[in-house]
C-alpha cells in the first residue's frame, strides 16, 4: 500500500487523518511543521503528500516550492489539505504546484477519491 507523508501542525486533524489512512491500510507518514515535512520527503520519498497550507515555520506554498524544485521529488503527488476555502485559495494552491485540493473540514470520500486518482496518475 501508499506511503502517505502528512504535514500538519494540528493534532486532531492529525490524528483524524491518521484514522482515516490506517484503515484503508495506507501507511502514513508525519511531520508538524514545514521544515520537517521537507526533510522527511527528502529520507523517505512517499508516494503522495498531504499539505497543510497554514503551519507554523514556512507555509505550505513554500514546502511545496521547496519538493518540487528537488528532482528526485517533483513527481510525488501535494494535496493541498486546507481551511483556506475562500474564492481564489484553490487556484492559489494549485498554481503553486500542489495538484489537488481538498477543504477542511475533511470529507472521507473526497480525500480517498482525490488520493486515489493522483496515485493512479503516478503510476502511468
Amino acid at each position: 500500500m501508499a506511503k502517505i507523508l502528512y504535514i500538519e501542525d494540528n493534532a486532531l486533524n492529525m490524528r483524524l487523518v491518521r484514522k482515516l489512512l490506517n484503515s484503508a491500510g495506507y501507511t502514513m507518514l508525519e511531520a508538524t511543521n514545514g521544515m520537517d515535512g521537507v526533510k522527511l520527503a527528502e529520507r523517505e520519498k512517499p508516494d503522495l503528500i498531504l499539505m497543510d497550507m497554514n503551519l507554523p515555520d514556512i507555509d505550505g506554498i513554500e514546502a511545496t516550492r521547496r519538493l518540487k524544485a528537488s528532482a528526485e521529488l517533483c513527481a510525488i503527488p501535494i494535496i493541498a489539505l486546507t481551511a483556506n476555502a475562500m474564492y481564489g485559495d484553490r487556484e492559489r494552491f494549485l498554481g503553486s504546484g500542489c495538484d489537488g485540493y481538498i477543504a477542511k473540514p475533511i470529507a472521507r470520500h473526497e480525500l480517498f477519491d482525490t488520493i486515489s486518482t493522483l496515485l493512479k496518475q503516478t503510476l502511468v
